[in-house]
């Protein structure tokens, strides 16, 4: 019994030159979509508690000093860092982008950071 292999293997179709092929209804790719989604910081509930019980100033521009602290720290290799913005010390988990809490330097009674393999002055 004989197989007729021909015509089954077939080099992929790419798109024309010039066109992305990954582009999609507003012309956005999707690397891009997912680049701008994983850039941006996000707070745990634990986070969002103690900076609204503490009071916290999380503004626009310590946000953004947060954002390329957290990008500093994955590009060189960190997990989890402690993140000093002025008077606030911030513990972030680095791959998810994450803030898990939130604290001011000054006035807490307790100082202490565990699990942490950076640390980050933004």
């Amino acid at each position: 019994m004989a197989i007729d292999r021909v015509g089954l293997h077939q080099p992929a179709a790419f798109p024309p030159a010039g066109r992305n092929r990954t582009t999609g209804p507003q012309g956005a790719s999707f690397a891009d979509a997912l680049s701008r989604a994983t850039e941006q910081v996000q707070l745990s509930r634990h986070a969002q508690k103690r900076i609204e019980r503490r009071e916290l100033d999380l503004d626009p521009q310590r946000l953004a000093r947060l954002n390329s602290a957290i990008t500093r720290a994955a590009e060189r290799g960190g997990k989890n860092s402690v993140v000093m913005l002025d008077d606030l010390a911030v513990v972030v988990n680095v791959r998810e982008r994450t803030v898990v809490t939130a604290m001011p330097k000054e006035g807490s009674h307790q100082r202490v950071f565990t699990n942490v393999d950076s640390v980050v002055i933004a």
